[in-house]
């Protein structure tokens, strides 16, 4: 009973200490900023397309073409930031991210603002967000301890849950103001971002030994290591088609909004209602993750999902498609919780961003795929149709995960025996 005692005693005064970890609370802070931003041009951007084109296929086109550099450079990104300084990737892609839409900016002043301009901006900003966003998942695991990880990604959850509350009401609201004011905003939370990250004393990874080898045998050795995770394989796999069905969601919102004669501002408190949800589900996360397995966590989740996304097409009203996304937006953060502490956990340093890049090829590659293909269902058969295909694609992947044996004998075990060991070495 004694040592028991001592037991729970430790883990609180660790628990405690995530709020006073410094470095930590500095890339916190510094990207919940960044990510109210991101959420607040991601509320402008297809509005401001709409606005433009009227077109949903060219909407779906250029959220495609944000997360197409997933697909594209996922692999050679995830094995260079194994070799680079992570802190100073993701400085250096801040700083570009906030030039580029400071060329936004400068164009919608002089009135020549076009389509093609947008998707190239959409490109350049995946392009450094793959850089900026495989760094920060990799140096995670060197900010907190590992028994850390599972409470560091239900905050970072709470704040994307936060930034999903509030960004898109704001980025609505300022864009009903002025077309700018929203790129302004993100602008300024990228240099928010670099200021915070520069304060930063801890390395964002180990001191790499030996020579450099060829970069397609250090990708082939994430490759090889993810491969040999069966349990980790196949959720990158059924995160991919999740995102698939999750790309489509903008458009379709969209869509159904202006259908119903909806205002911008509409539309983005659409997305705040959403973000109740999610700030929920990232407040479940961590409990729910310390509670329940793997497997049952992940099952669950995508029936629900799969059950609420039909519920799109007969939505009567806004209120109730707002209703709807914050129930769908609990799931996700509960989600990631689960799944994301399970694999950093699992995997070593040296390969943080090796893995990463692969498992989140597979996770990430079909969201430009949902956005295009999305658009192009509503251009040709209206949106209803659209949602039905989604719906379709739900109901498969709840039952082919529920059928699967990996996912569903998933337990913490060798999760706990890693952390353990962790813990004999610090």
């Amino acid at each position: 009973m004694k040592s028991s005692v001592v037991r729970e005693d430790t883990s609180t005064v660790r628990r405690s200490v995530l709020w006073r970890n410094r470095d930590f609370m500095l890339l916190w802070s510094g990207q919940a900023v960044s990510s109210l931003g991101t959420a607040i041009t991601q509320t402008a951007y297809p509005l401001l397309v709409w606005d433009i084109s009227h077109s949903a296929a060219l909407v779906g086109l250029v959220g495609g073409i944000g997360t197409l550099p997933y697909v594209l450079l996922s692999l050679v990104v995830g094995a260079l930031i194994d070799r680079w300084d992570r802190k100073r990737v993701m400085i250096l892609c801040d700083i570009g991210r906030a030039l580029n839409l400071a060329s936004v900016l400068i164009v919608l002043f002089l009135g020549h603002l076009t389509g093609v301009q947008i998707c190239f901006n959409a490109l350049i900003e995946g392009t450094f967000f793959v850089f900026f966003n495989l760094a920060e998942v990799a140096c995670l695991p060197r900010v907190v301890s590992a028994e850390q990880l599972p409470l560091a990604t239900s905050q970072n959850e709470a704040t994307m849950g936060t930034t999903v509350l509030l960004g898109p009401v704001v980025g609505g609201a300022l864009y009903s103001l002025r077309q700018f004011l929203p790129f302004l905003a993100d602008a300024i939370s990228y240099t928010v971002s670099v200021a915070t990250l520069s304060f930063i004393r801890t390395p964002f990874q180990k001191e790499r030994q030996g020579e450099q080898r060829k970069l397609w045998i250090e990708i082939r050795e994430g490759l090889a290591w993810l491969w040999h995770q069966p349990v980790l394989r196949f959720m990158a796999l059924i995160t991919g088609i999740l995102n698939f069905q999750n790309g489509g969601l903008v458009p379709i919102l969209l869509v159904l909004v202006k259908q119903q004669q909806g205002s911008s501002l509409l539309y983005g408190t659409i997305l705040t209602i959403g973000g109740i949800g999610a700030i929920l589900g990232s407040l479940l996360g961590a409990p729910l993750q310390k509670r329940f397995r793997l497997g049952p966590i992940v099952i669950v989740v995508l029936w629900v999902n799969a059950l609420l996304f039909p519920f799109y097409a007969i939505a009567p009203n806004p209120l109730l498609l707002g209703v709807i996304s914050a129930a769908m937006f609990l799931c996700g953060p509960i989600y990631n919780v689960a799944q994301l502490s399970y694999r950093l956990a699992l995997i070593p340093d040296e390969l943080q961003g090796r893995v990463n890049s692969v498992y989140r090829l597979l996770a990430f590659g079909f969201i430009p795929l949902g956005w295009s293909l999305t658009g192009l269902l509503i251009q040709w058969f209206q949106v209803i149709p659209a949602i039905l295909f989604l719906s379709v694609c739900g109901l498969f992947l709840a039952i082919v995960t529920s059928l699967n044996p990996y996912v569903t004998n998933a337990g913490r075990k060798r999760e706990e025996r890693i952390l353990h060991d962790s813990e004999g070495k610090q």
